[in-house]
């Protein structure tokens, strides 16, 4: 209670300079106060105006001063020094705020990484490493604390760059009384344990990389997908709807020297039609005229006799090979295939399809 309860700020620079703080506008309202220390014990203390004084609005705020011994005792007063307004004394070991680690170095083991510094001659036990790393892609820092001066973390992503920093703090409160902490050592920049000047780099390559993986296999996923569907309808539209096969190239002739003139094309093809017939009918026809006429000898009613018709071509020119082609003209309404088709033939030798 009373003046001991204001908000003073103590720090003792690594046990080489001492900064002592504090609110000139709330404590004591604009009043621009004088500062005097000691490290001197007993009565015959040595009072020493302070040399460094740290301002606000032109006001004084704090002063800066070497330690000189473990005991420290200070007072502010009015601005001439004549009125004692606040005084303290402490013990300056226990508001040690620690020098930044110094020969920091990264070891990389696969996905482990193990941050070490110098140890400190004085006080090592009282000093704890604190490391602290992100990737480009972490909102915040993730922390992990060790005994000075070795701490290892791990689960690394190698593809990942990683910032990292660290920096040496006081255990609380076996050895301070304040929570202090060193200045962050200067950020360094790693990714698969190779040390880079930043992760600018990565983080503006990265992403281009997965957005050209992603359309390219999007791309061949939908070109799949199109030649699925396109089989699958080939195969539907060809069971609904078979395709019907065009006579022009069965008879590609009849249409491209007769212009589909059929009886025009029988005329100039018939001694092939013919020949084609009697090499299919010729030993069928010789039996059954051995058999007409073993009945013409058992019986006095002759049977029917087939009418035989000879190409005119034959008698006009003499042609004695024309002139042997004969066959039987086919009873009424009797069926002759021809190259793959039934020709339906009657008496008046005309074909119909």
């Amino acid at each position: 209670g009373g003046k001991d309860a204001i908000n003073i700020t103590i720090i003792n620079f690594n046990k080489e300079k001492m900064q002592i703080t504090w609110a000139t506008r709330e404590l004591f309202h604009n009043e621009n106060v004088s500062f005097f220390y000691t490290f001197g014990e007993g009565k015959h203390k040595v009072w020493k105006p302070c040399t460094t004084y740290l301002l606000d609005q032109d006001y004084n705020s704090g002063c800066l001063f070497k330690t000189e011994g473990p005991t420290l005792a200070f007072s502010i007063r009015n601005s001439n020094g004549s009125e004692k307004l606040f005084s303290k004394q402490l013990k300056v070991d226990f508001y040690i705020k620690p020098s930044p680690p110094e020969n920091v170095t990264f070891f990389w083991e696969e996905d482990t990484v193990t941050v070490s510094c110098n140890k400190p001659e004085r006080s090592a036990h009282c000093l704890r490493l604190e490391l602290q790393y992100k990737s480009k892609f972490d909102k915040e820092w993730q922390s992990r604390t060790a005994k000075c001066c070795n701490v290892r973390e791990q689960g690394f992503d190698p593809r990942k760059c990683y910032s990292f920093r660290v920096r040496l703090s006081r255990r609380v409160p076996e050895c301070n009384v304040a929570k202090y902490s060193s200045d962050w050592e200067a950020e360094t920049f790693w990714m698969n344990g190779t040390l880079l000047d930043s992760c600018d780099d990565d983080v503006t390559t990265q992403p281009e990389t997965e957005i050209v993986l992603s359309c390219s296999l999007a791309i061949l996923l939908m070109m799949l997908i199109l030649s699925i569907l396109l089989c699958k309808w080939q195969r539907v539209r060809m069971s609904v709807l078979p395709a019907i096969p065009d006579p022009k190239y069965t008879f590609a002739d009849l249409f491209n020297d007769h212009n589909g003139n059929l009886q025009e094309w029988l005329d100039k093809n018939d001694h092939v039609m013919l020949q084609t017939k009697l090499e299919y009918e010729e030993p069928e026809s010789i039996t059954e005229a051995e058999s007409q006429q073993e009945d013409g000898k058992n019986s006095e009613k002759p049977g029917p006799l087939e009418k035989i018709f000879t190409f005119p071509g034959a008698a006009e020119n003499n042609d004695s090979k024309a002139a042997e082609i004969a066959c039987l003209i086919p009873a009424s309404n009797t069926t002759a295939p021809f190259a793959g088709f039934n020709i339906l033939m009657n008496d008046d030798m005309y074909v119909m399809l």
